[in-house]
């Protein structure tokens, strides 16, 4: 048997929807599980939406979460003679007609067919007419000339087999009436140039792949192996859409999901290896297989992901996290300036506390990114004349201190909750407000530590706060 070869193949229409990145995910595992090769093909025939800021959004999402192609991409548009061809070659061989049927009469047929409650299938005039009988102000579509007699069976990997008569596939288009191919003549002669062994993708492809194997049968070419897998649902059991929210990838990376957290989500997203539920890329590879793949759809959990998330980022290692929070800092907030850097990592510990994505992490750590206090305005309100006079004799207070920790800072803060006959979150939240603009964040010692002494004396004597 040849090496295994697998494809993704979007069209540059729109962004890339999750479902796309899981199905992208399957054939890269499957192939390199296999020691195969993994390919990206662009299907950007459709010239009205395609666009190449929609190509490198592809191309970059899949880097993003782990999945690098094999070779060249594959662009479609730039085979459409050879698909071409191939459909002048069925005409040859008997497997093709010219179809001569006006719009109007098309539209007859499928009106026809709504008023009996069936499904439109044409109704195969021009199989058999001759060509002497062409109307001439009509240019033909070219349609394949499907089976009428038996049934077909799809020897499907994921599905088991699958068997339909093969009357209920209509003589599809193959070459419309200005030239162009279809999706299945072009999805078909570009997986046979490309050599493809396993076809992988969404179980709403499997009347495409009835479709697309009689061609290759009609070609003589050899059949790959079909994989259809169940598609995504959202919570509500809906299939998922492009217009659903967080639908696609740049809608996670947004939030700060981490790209093994999300892989880890998708891979465990409709297929599963014993009882594991956390992979590494490695094991991802070792343990992939399609017998794991679920037959049924399934739903994609908010909740789940952002509890995947929050494992990565308890038991990644700091110096790991501090890289993934400068470059989502660096796409989605504000650059992270060199002289942050130690600050951050050593306060990560407890920056990282609760925090389910690198955003969460991120507005813990904004007092330290930002260089100046950004108020809250309503927690502004907070810092009435005894919040000031408390904030001014903890200044006095840390003035006279020569080291800055627990031990140091909480008979400090005990004696001024004695003197004030207030509690812990009386002293706190003033201090908190004045530190980092806001009542909400870390705890205020690890605030006053992480600081350090010389900038929490600068933030304490803020004007706002005299």
């Amino acid at each position: 048997m040849s090496k295994v070869a697998t494809r993704f193949a979007p069209s540059p229409t729109g962004a890339l929807h999750i479902g796309g990145v899981r199905t992208a995910l399957f054939n890269w595992l499957y192939s390199k599980n296999q020691k195969g090769t993994f390919h990206l093909r662009i299907e950007d025939t459709d010239k009205e939406r395609s666009k190449d800021e929609y190509k490198l959004q592809i191309i970059k999402s899949l880097k993003w979460i782990g999945i690098e192609h094999d070779g060249d991409e594959y662009i479609q548009s730039t085979k459409i003679n050879d698909h071409i061809k191939v459909a002048n070659e069925l005409i040859r061989n008997g497997n093709a007609y010219k179809c001569y049927c006006s719009n109007e009469e098309i539209e007859e047929q499928k009106k026809r067919a709504k008023q009996k409650k069936l499904p439109y299938v044409y109704n195969r005039k021009w199989r058999d007419l001759p060509e002497s009988d062409a109307p001439d102000n009509i240019k033909p579509v070219i349609r394949f000339k499907s089976k009428i007699e038996g049934s077909s069976t799809l020897k499907d990997l994921v599905q088991g087999d699958i068997e339909i008569e093969n009357n209920t596939i209509e003589d599809f288009i193959i070459l419309r009436n200005d030239g162009t191919p279809t999706y299945n003549l072009s999805a078909t002669v570009d997986d046979h140039l490309m050599n493809m062994t396993h076809i992988i993708r969404g179980d709403d492809h499997k009347i495409n792949t009835f479709k697309q194997m009689q061609i290759y049968v009609a070609m003589k070419w050899t059949l790959p192996s079909f994989a259809h897998i169940p598609l995504i649902h959202t919570i509500k059991g809906k299939k998922l859409s492009k217009r659903d929210n967080a639908s696609t990838l740049d809608d996670y990376s947004k939030i700060g999901i981490m790209p093994n957290a999300l892989r880890n989500y998708l891979l465990r997203l409709g297929w599963s290896y014993k009882d594991k539920e956390i992979f590494t890329l490695e094991e991802s590879i070792e343990h992939f297989n399609l017998e794991g793949i679920g037959k049924s759809p399934s739903k994609l959990d908010m909740s789940r992901i952002l509890s995947m998330n929050e494992h990565y980022i308890k038991t990644i290692n700091e110096n790991e996290l501090y890289i993934q929070l400068v470059q989502y800092c660096e796409l989605f907030k504000e650059k992270i300036e060199a002289d942050k850097e130690e600050k951050i990592k050593h306060s990560l510990i407890f920056l990282k506390n609760k925090a389910k994505t690198l955003e969460d992490i991120y507005n813990n750590a904004k007092y330290i990114v930002l260089s100046k206090v950004d108020f809250d305005k309503n927690d502004l309100n907070l810092i009435d004349a005894k919040a000031k006079t408390i904030i001014s004799e903890f200044k006095n207070n840390i003035k006279i201190l020569k080291v800055l920790n627990k031990e140091t800072l909480e008979p400090i803060i005990n004696n001024l909750i004695k003197a004030h006959k207030t509690n812990f979150k009386g002293i706190g939240q003033p201090l908190r407000v004045a530190l980092t603009g806001s009542k909400f964040g870390p705890g205020i010692y690890d605030i006053i530590i992480s600081l350090g002494k010389e900038e929490v004396e600068k933030r304490l004597s803020d004007k706002v706060l005299a």
